[in-house]
């Protein structure tokens, strides 16, 4: 019995609870490290695409990094990065095709920016930086936790430009329903357009550094 506490409690400790928690906020990777901004520009002007993106970046970056865990030790150092590569590509192609099988519509408005998931610098910095020198336990949880940190930065931005900019949230008429359109209100077409999402990702990086002063300090 105490041994599989022992074993419990070891994986979930606090240092794999970290794993975890920090990329959420104190090492997030669009706000802090500044990484896959370019898809947060991209799939951000509706929350449906913003959510599905989340959840397939996730699934790659956790399943490649348990992956690159298990074979590091077997993997020349000379073709380390090839191997990564093709780790990631067989992944997103994998996710891809699940899209494209039951969330077609979708997989239809992401266009090529799933494929692009392959050259997302978060998936490259993960594998490389903490995959390649870590078990695959705590490296799952590194491949989650910056995955979701990543994505829920996606999903607030993509929630403002699609209230703002459509009226809507998740394709239901919002502003419509509250009858704000009654009063004069009109959509805000300039919150559809991609320079918008790299002011919100400012507004919100402007919001975390001045609540936690050590952010600006560190960095």
């Amino acid at each position: 019995m105490n041994v599989e506490k022992k074993e419990k409690e070891a994986l979930f400790s606090i240092k794999n609870r970290k794993l975890l928690i920090n990329p959420l906020h104190k090492d997030n990777p669009i706000t802090i490290q500044v990484l896959g901004v370019c898809s947060a520009l991209a799939v951000t002007a509706k929350m449906k695409p913003a959510f599905v993106m989340t959840l397939s970046v996730m699934a790659v970056v956790a399943v490649a990094n348990v992956l690159i865990s298990i074979m590091r030790n077997g993997i020349p150092p000379r073709i380390r990065i090839i191997v990564q590569l093709v780790v990631i590509a067989a992944l997103v192609i994998l996710v891809d095709q699940v899209l494209k099988a039951f969330v077609f519509d979708i997989s239809k408005q992401l266009s090529v920016f799933v494929g692009l998931i392959i050259t997302n610098c978060i998936l490259m910095g993960r594998l490389e930086a903490f995959a390649m020198a870590n078990k695959p336990w705590p490296a799952f949880l590194d491949g989650l936790g910056n995955g979701f940190g990543y994505g829920w930065i996606l999903i607030v931005v993509s929630f403002f430009r699609e209230l703002l900019g459509s009226g809507t949230v998740w394709d239901y008429p919002i502003m419509e329903n509250l009858g704000v359109y009654n009063f004069g209100y009109k959509n805000n077409g300039l919150m559809i357009l991609p320079p918008m999402a790299l002011i919100l990702i400012g507004i919100i990086i402007w919001v975390q550094k001045s609540k936690d002063k050590s952010l600006i300090e560190e960095k």
